[in-house]
């Protein structure tokens, strides 16, 4: 089983040291994260294409899965290869590949070609065409728009048919550019935010302001490690944690109600920017879009960005609500950002859309800059792997590896995890509830009989487990077969 590499066109248009750089960094990142999720392959190549192989036919969809969500990978073909020496092996190949799906239809034979050959690409295309349209059921060829299109590739003396294509990310391989720092929310803005950073190929690390107590924080963990996850597990993050109550609990006692929100993010901004240099960071990403809320008026923007001079970049500025909800759904994120828990303690009544800088400084004067020294002091940072490791309370959660028949699985893994790899059980009854929506769920478990939760790893289920038991809930248990 082969796959062939194709990479994204900008990296193709770099100078060769350039080119070389990013092609090997981005061989390296199919490894790790191939590696990462239990795949034995074999990865090679250097200059226009990566190949990877695997001798395990059963984890082909899950390699194709896989590759597709690598940043810098902008196709993968899935390929058969054969040797040839002449042009009637080439003919008998692409016949035993593709009899029966040219079968009535229109076709077009497309060849592309590297090395030293005494033929052309079109030679071998109008040899294999006529001889296709001859030998097999086809309905004709047609140059445009055809039904079907033979797609084949020669290699010196190797030719490869390509059974399957499917589109990548795109985008540069990470670690090829500098870190940034994502001002994350868990909200659909932020969690988009921080995918197009890493699909551009920059290391992104997760910054949370933490004003809405344990379960937006145990949210936004959730939702950040599945961003990693998926899309940039060759690389590993920080994830940095801080209490912010206090902060707004200042804002609320001191400012003036009309500037509390530009205030708000201006102590971000603050705190952001002396932890990205702590990190060694060189800019923050944020997921404000123009005119989205009053803070993100062209004036606010400017009067909050004034409190820092670390770049700020705002990869949605001006991109459309429905857009930004879109690209939610298209990386797995909607679910997540739909049940997120919200903090709204900072609302004013009718927040300033034209802040003025000496209006903000004067109301800022009021404001005990101790606190958010405090919060600085008080952050948390944590690797990105551990953030769904709990630190207390593990011991508690009973561990089932063989449940009773009564007993009720839930299992909470995210959709498109359960979609791929369905759990079955014979003798017990199985709910799927994705985490993200257990807790709206809990009213219609039963109360009297055991709850087991069940996740690939045993981690999210001991998290949540953990939860419910502090609030009350003595049947919940983990299943871990």
């Amino acid at each position: 089983m082969k796959f062939v590499i194709k990479l994204f066109p900008e990296i193709t248009i770099k100078s060769k040291p350039v080119r070389k750089q990013l092609i090997t960094q981005l061989r390296r990142n199919i490894k790790d994260t191939l590696k990462y999720n239990g795949l034995d392959s074999h990865v090679q190549g250097s200059w226009d294409n990566i190949e990877v192989s695997s001798d395990d036919s059963h984890d082909e969809q899950k390699i194709v899965s896989v590759l597709c969500r690598i940043p810098g990978v902008a196709k993968v073909l899935t390929v058969k290869e054969f040797s040839f020496k002449t042009f009637d092996d080439i003919f008998e190949t692409a016949k035993n590949q593709y009899a029966e799906q040219i079968k009535g239809k229109t076709f077009c034979v497309r060849v592309k070609r590297s090395g030293q050959h005494d033929f052309r690409s079109v030679d071998v295309e109008r040899y294999v065409g006529g001889g296709l349209l001859q030998h097999t059921d086809a309905k004709a060829v047609a140059l445009k728009n055809p039904d079907f299109e033979v797609k084949l590739e020669i290699r010196k003396q190797r030719l490869l048919a390509i059974t399957d294509v499917n589109y990548g990310l795109g985008g540069f391989p990470l670690g090829c550019q500098d870190s940034v720092l994502s001002l994350i929310s868990g909200g659909f803005d932020s969690n988009v935010a921080s995918y197009l950073m890493i699909k551009r190929g920059l290391q992104t690390h997760y910054l949370f302001f933490n004003m809405g107590g344990t379960a937006h924080e145990v949210g936004v963990k959730q939702v950040a490690h599945y961003l990693w996850e998926t899309f940039a597990v060759s690389h590993g993050v920080k994830f940095v944690s801080v209490p912010f109550d206090s902060v707004v609990s200042e804002i609320l006692q001191k400012v003036d109600n009309r500037q509390m929100g530009v205030i708000l993010k201006r102590m971000m901004l603050r705190v952001a920017s002396k932890i990205a240099e702590q990190l060694g960071i060189e800019a923050l990403v944020t997921g404000e879009s123009i005119a989205q809320v009053s803070s993100q008026t062209l004036r606010n923007l400017t009067v909050i960005d004034a409190v820092t001079d670390t770049l700020v970049i705002r990869p949605l500025v001006v991109m459309d609500k429905p857009d930004i909800i879109d690209t939610s759904r298209e990386i797995g994120t909607y679910e997540f950002a739909a049940a997120m828990p919200e903090y709204c303690g900072v609302i004013s009544v009718k927040p300033t859309t034209r802040a003025r800088f000496e209006k903000v400084a004067a109301e800022e004067e009021r404001f005990d800059f101790a606190v958010l020294d405090q919060a600085i002091e008080n952050t948390k940072i944590e690797r990105i792997q551990d953030v769904l490791k709990s630190k207390t309370g593990i011991a508690d959660v009973e561990l089932v590896s063989t449940p009773s028949t009564d007993a009720m699985i839930v299992d909470i893994r995210h959709p498109q995890e359960e979609e791929a790899a369905p759990l079955h059980l014979t003798n017990n009854e199985i709910r799927k509830i994705p985490f993200f929506l257990l807790n709206r769920e809990l009213d219609s478990l039963p109360k009297d009989r055991d709850i087991l939760l069940y996740c690939a790893k045993g981690t999210m289920s001991q998290i949540h487990a953990q939860e419910l038991m502090a609030n009350g809930m003595t049947n919940i248990k983990v299943f871990k077969p």
